[in-house]
């Protein structure tokens, strides 16, 4: 049985038995491996549509992937040491290891690149799907958004995935975890306004990719604890064990068990199990939110009526005059206000009810571009001369509330005639 519904986890309806059916033809003990998986050296020369090609995106005929055994990966991680470890969640845990850049065997710590190596719980029916989940979309898909996976092991009940390392971790990570490290380490860096709207476009970019290939790929868990960020702060969509193939044949929909995350899924999703291509862009519309003001979607030690980002700041965002006390005070104004005008509205739009009033991602992509090109050129007035974004800064003082998803327990300036509407402002210890 997969495990039971809580806030924030990944099942969010009761597990069918054609899904148990499906899944018997991934499980480790087979004889037969993945129908898609290949060894090192596989190649992808299958002709490729134009519109992908403009994307800068490929759609491999049969994975690229390198094949590890067992004890490569164990080496490489020095025996899944838990100093390691990276993160953890239902599916298992993910190491830190290194590899030769060039032969991609086991290297020894420090040398070689690091990659993170991910090993699934055997035991849990859902991790063995997500397995064959990543290696199906991940294997075939290559794109600079998108997460590279690298390679995977099957090796009796052993089930792991190798991928590219990303340096600066999750956009959650930088959203909302602002305590100092453990051991005393710098704590997390603050988001510019120029930053958080250049891995917005990045992510963008990866969705629309996914919904532009032939399959018209819905990624079904768009969050931001599954955007990841390179050394330089690109933004990679990583996590594709519950994607799945859009529509076919005609149809508007695909019709599947309700999974994914809390306050994230798409409201037609959960209502009725019917999965839109235009449901990722409901989750798309709440990170865009989340970015904005830096609060997350879902917080239950936020004041009752704010419980739920979404419904909370719709008015905010239809009122202009009013969302300049939405955005995420952290940010002591330093960002546009006509852009910040722009993301807000386009953020409505994301987050329509009806799933034929969203906008595609494609145009969420040119819309974000234009508040960028909008902002790079206000700032090159401002600013020297220089259009780059302003590196992150360091977060001193303001740390979360031991328990709280919200992402700080001050309070900035409140807007002349009134206190800020920012529920960070409102909470107390």
């Amino acid at each position: 049985m997969l495990p039971p519904l809580a806030m924030a986890k990944r099942v969010m309806g009761a597990p069918s038995g054609a899904h148990h059916a499906a899944a018997s033809q991934g499980v480790p003990g087979k004889k037969s491996p993945p129908s898609t998986a290949t060894t090192t050296g596989g190649t992808g020369t299958g002709s490729e549509p134009s519109h992908q090609q403009q994307l800068d995106g490929r759609i491999l005929e049969v994975p690229n992937l390198r094949v590890f055994t067992f004890a490569e990966l164990r080496a490489a991680t020095r025996n899944f040491k838990a100093d390691t470890v990276l993160g953890e969640g239902g599916f298992g845990r993910v190491h830190k290891g290194w590899v030769d850049e060039r032969t991609m065997s086991p290297a020894r710590n420090g040398a070689g690149v690091p990659v993170a190596v991910k090993k699934l719980n055997p035991e849990s029916l859902q991790g063995v799907q997500e397995w064959q989940s990543e290696v199906n979309f991940l294997g075939r898909l290559s794109h600079p958004n998108l997460v590279r996976l690298l390679g995977y092991c099957w090796e009796d009940k052993e089930l792991l995935l190798v991928y590219e390392y990303m340096a600066k971790g999750s956009l959650e990570n930088h959203l909302f975890r602002s305590e100092p490290r453990k051991g005393g380490g710098a704590a997390q860096l603050l988001l510019p306004w120029s930053l958080r709207l250049r891995i917005a476009i990045g992510a963008a970019r990866g969705l629309a990719f996914l919904h532009s290939s032939e399959k018209h790929v819905i990624y079904r868990d768009f969050k931001a604890s599954n955007i990841l960020l390179d050394t330089h702060f690109n933004a990679k969509l990583s996590d594709f064990g519950l994607a799945k193939d859009g529509p076919a044949g005609g149809s508007s929909h695909v019709t599947t068990r309700v999974m994914g995350t809390y306050g994230y899924a798409a409201p037609e999703y959960v209502a009725t199990g019917h999965l839109y291509v235009k449901s990722d862009v409901y989750g798309f519309g709440v990170v865009l939110l989340e970015i904005l003001t830096g609060l997350r979607a879902l917080d239950t030690d936020r004041p009752a009526p704010q419980h739920n980002l979404v419904d909370w700041a719709k008015p905010y965002l239809a009122d202009r005059r009013r969302l300049a006390r939405l955005v995420d005070p952290r940010l002591e104004g330093q960002y546009p206000s006509r852009g910040a005008q722009r993301a807000a509205q386009l953020t409505l739009r994301c987050l329509a009810a009806d799933h034929t009033n969203r906008p595609s991602m494609r145009e969420v992509v040119a819309v974000l571009e234009e508040i960028e090109s909008m902002s790079s050129s206000r700032a090159a007035a401002r600013l020297d001369g220089s259009a780059s974004p302003r590196p992150p800064t360091a977060r001193s003082g303001h740390s979360q509330r031991p328990g709280s998803g919200s992402s700080l327990d001050w309070a900035a300036p409140a807007p002349a005639g009134g206190h800020s509407a920012h529920p960070s402002a409102r909470v107390t210890r």
